[in-house]
């Protein structure tokens, strides 16, 4: 795997496949289009709401912490409590990452503790704030499925922790000919990946031969855990972003795109 570090070049043309959830992709496609790319727009995600229990929700002005994995469910969340968020603020918040504290705040949420760079459950858990919790009560808020290390590594400091699973995650339908078509004929420069999800269903979603030929194209991933995940998949050419954003996806395009790599490789 290749970290990249360099400043912004034009991508002169470069044809990117995009996989975020439809709602989510315009940012990164955006970005792409600016800088003199094409994104493919591929969708191996949608994301639906669930019905949480009630009594959970119920619970979630009376926990310690509540811990929000993503941006995604600060905004399932916000639909799940009728529109807004719970008034009373007897507890802190807590958010994954970068985006997910953005959008809590622009929901009007003070953030109490994000990770400084590292945007991960292991991010997170490193931080003061998470040390000392033995026998506070920390509400993970969620989609249906999600890693298990959060609530994990919160229990074994003697929290308790349970799930607010406000979302769920599939593989939608799509038409798959044109990707079929653009792999088989060498129109991808590269593929953009932000979960390892999304990466299991755009695999799921190709035929054998397409398959192999993906396999040898750029991948662009958001963290290491992706990039391991795709390094077992076979993938050949995987670059991991300085950081999980889509600034940071676009970076690591425009300097392998332009052949400027540096940095360390496997």
């Amino acid at each position: 795997m290749t970290r990249a570090i360099s400043v912004i070049s034009a991508l002169n043309g470069a044809r990117i496949l995009v996989t975020r959830p439809a709602a989510q992709a315009e940012k990164l496609c955006n970005l792409i289009e600016q800088h003199g790319g094409v994104p493919i727009r591929f969708p191996t995600l949608e994301i639906v709401q669930t019905q949480p229990d009630p009594d959970l929700l119920a619970q979630a002005a009376a926990s310690d912490w509540l811990i929000f994995t993503s941006s995604n469910a600060v905004d399932f969340a916000i639909k799940a409590f009728g529109g807004k968020m719970p008034a009373l603020r007897t507890f802190k918040v807590a958010a994954v990452g970068a985006a997910t504290a953005t959008a809590l705040r622009q929901s009007g949420w003070p953030v109490d503790c994000v990770p400084a760079s590292d945007f991960s459950s292991e991010g997170l858990l490193a931080e003061p704030d998470l040390q000392t919790i033995a026998g506070m009560r920390c509400m993970i808020v969620r989609g249906v499925g999600g890693r298990e290390k959060l609530a994990e590594s919160l229990r074994s400091r003697g929290a308790e922790a349970v799930y607010l699973e406000v979302y769920s995650r599939r593989q939608p339908s799509a038409d798959r000919e044109n990707l079929r078509a653009d792999i088989a004929l060498g129109r991808l420069d590269a593929v953009t990946i932000t979960s390892v999800e999304a990466l299991q269903n755009l695999l799921a979603m190709l035929d054998a031969e397409s398959t192999v030929l993906l396999k040898s194209i750029l991948l662009v991933v958001m963290s290491e855990r992706i990039g391991q995940a795709a390094e077992n998949f076979g993938f050949k050419q995987i670059a991991v972003s300085e950081q999980p954003t889509d600034a940071a996806i676009l970076e690591t395009l425009t300097t392998l795109l332009n052949g400027e790599n540096s940095g360390r490789s496997n």
